[in-house]
């Protein structure tokens, strides 16, 4: 068929949890393409994460770790995206990939997605693009949110305006018009980091239950938030906006953090720390302007799992909410289609990120390095 691509996404986010991979078919070109999920996987980072946490936390490095660090999680990708395509046969060849690689530092003018790509484009025979903030942070722009564009050709709605709401390490959010042509919506799309989450929530559960993330909310559903203590995080919140910059080095609440831990107990703490994240969702949507419908709250990423954040999120706004898997893509799979999708465009030489999202100057750059077979 036509202008039909195989697209593999590949993403490790700051939860340094796991590599998720979509197969996406991709159909058309340029602004005027759709995209289906077709196979997903996921494998958990293993031996990896313990080093990709020290990287990430600014830890001293000998270049010789780090380049071994980039080449090994380089083979976790190739491992899981062969298991992709093995699965998707007869679709077992992708035409691009699509890599993210992990955030290890982010202060704009600076940041550094580890990857070496190399490995991946030799084992499976096809083009790599990656280091896709680059060109936005060259222009000026704060390389995040990247997602939005991706988000306008995934989940668009010719009924509603929509609210993608990540819930990852980071949230972030993109504001989608309701779709009438890619002309005039695009420039109505807005995006931004919102605050830390999983970053925030797993490093309660690793301070004070010696876990790596407290398992389906459950700890958090237990407690009750403590108005003074979710007032000072929501003035920490509340910071991080006036800041206006994208977010990625987790170190943002460490203070919140150390502050109460050692004084509330842990499902209260935790319970704060969810009700915080959900009113600074609720915070992030503009005001509701003429008869139109209300915004649907759109959920994706790790967190939609947590019992305590979904509710909480729910008792703070009275719009409707759905996930991302009630619109043909699983959730914790959102960022991986999202590459994809990144991918084709950057391989159209479509530019990636908004102006009006990051603050990039000047003309929209093209996005993306290349790595042949």
């Amino acid at each position: 068929m036509a202008n039909v691509r195989l697209v593999v996404g590949c993403m490790t986010g700051t939860s340094l949890d796991a590599l998720d991979v979509a197969l996406v078919r991709v159909s058309g070109t340029g602004l005027g393409i759709s995209a289906s999920v077709l196979r997903t996987a996921s494998a958990p980072l293993g031996a990896l994460a313990a080093p990709l946490r020290a990287l990430a936390e600014q830890r001293p490095m000998a270049a010789r770790l780090v380049a071994a660090l980039a080449r090994d999680l380089a083979l976790l990708h190739v491992e899981v995206i062969g298991r992709v395509l093995a699965s998707a046969a007869p679709l077992d060849r992708a035409d691009l990939i699509a890599v993210h690689g992990q955030t290890v530092f982010h202060a704009p003018p600076l940041s550094w997605q580890l990857i070496n790509p190399a490995p991946i484009a030799r084992a499976l025979g096809t083009p790599v693009v990656y280091d896709l903030r680059a060109a936005d942070l060259a222009s000026g722009g704060q390389g995040a949110p990247i997602t939005p564009i991706a988000d306008y050709i995934l989940f668009r709605s010719p009924e509603e305006p929509r609210l993608i709401v990540n819930l990852g390490g980071f949230c972030n959010v993109t504001l989608l018009p309701r779709a009438t042509t890619p002309e005039a919506d695009i420039p109505q799309i807005a995006g931004r980091d919102v605050c830390p989450c999983n970053q925030l929530l797993d490093a309660i559960a690793r301070r004070c239950l010696g876990l790596p993330f407290d398992e389906d909310g459950r700890v958090a559903a237990a407690g009750t938030a403590r108005e003074d203590a979710l007032a000072d995080l929501m003035n920490a919140l509340e910071d991080l906006e006036r800041g206006r910059r994208s977010l990625g080095t987790g170190d943002e609440l460490a203070q919140w953090l150390n502050r109460y831990a050692p004084v509330l107990p842990t499902p209260d703490l935790a319970a704060t720390a969810c009700k915080a994240i959900a009113r600074a969702v609720a915070r992030s949507l503009p005001p509701r302007q003429g008869p139109g419908p209300s915004a649907r709250i759109v959920l994706a990423g790790g967190s939609v799992r947590n019992i305590a954040l979904v509710e909480a999120i729910r008792e703070s706004y009275d719009g409707p909410i759905a996930l991302t898997d009630d619109m043909g893509v699983a959730a914790a799979y959102r960022e991986a289609a999202a590459m994809a999708v990144l991918g084709a465009l950057c391989q159209d030489r479509v530019p990636i990120t908004l102006a009006q999202v990051t603050g990039a100057v000047g003309p929209p750059p093209v996005a993306g390095a290349w790595v042949f077979p």
